[in-house]
C-alpha cells in the first residue's frame, strides 16, 4: 500500500499546517463584500505574527476595506498528491504606524502587479481552516 492510499481522501489541516503553506505561498486571494458587491483580488502576501500583510494602492481593495473590515483570504496549492485550500476569516485594517510599516517592509514583499504600492493591510484572523484532499491514483496532476 502507498503512502497515499493509507491517507484518508479528506482531512482537516491543523493550524500550524495551515500558516507553513500559508507562508510558502507566493499570493492568496483577498475576499471582500462592500456596498452589496462581492469582489475577489489576488495579492502577494506575507506572514508577519499570525496575521497576514499585504501592500496596495488607492483604488477598490481599500475602498472596500473602509466600507466592510471583514475579509476572506485563500490559499490553494498541490503538494506532491495532496491540493489543499485554507480559508482565513477576519478582519483587515490599514497599517498606519511607523513601527508595524517598518516590521512590513522587513518582509521585503514584491508586488506582481505594476504600480506604486505604498498602503500595507493586516488580515488579523479570527478563524484559519484549512483542508488537504488525497489526489485519485492514476488522476493527471493539475497543472502537471
Amino acid at each position: 500500500m502507498t503512502d497515499a492510499e493509507e491517507r484518508p481522501p479528506m482531512r482537516e489541516m491543523r493550524s500550524a499546517e495551515c500558516w507553513e503553506r500559508v507562508e510558502a505561498a507566493p499570493y492568496g486571494r483577498l475576499g471582500t463584500y462592500a456596498g452589496g458587491e462581492m469582489d475577489l483580488f489576488p495579492v502577494n502576501h506575507g506572514v508577519d505574527r499570525f496575521s497576514i500583510v499585504f501592500r496596495t494602492a488607492p483604488g477598490t481593495k481599500l475602498l472596500a476595506l473602509t466600507v466592510d473590515q471583514d475579509v476572506l483570504f485563500q490559499v490553494d496549492g498541490i503538494d506532491g498528491d495532496e491540493v489543499f485550500s485554507i480559508v482565513i476569516k477576519g478582519r483587515a485594517n490599514r497599517v498606519e504606524r511607523d513601527r508595524e510599516i517598518e516590521a512590513a517592509e522587513r518582509l521585503d514583499l514584491v508586488t506582481w502587479a505594476p504600480g506604486r504600492k505604498d498602503r500595507w493591510v493586516r488580515i488579523t484572523p479570527r478563524d484559519v481552516q484549512g483542508r488537504a484532499f488525497t489526489l485519485p491514483a492514476g488522476l493527471a496532476r493539475p497543472g502537471g
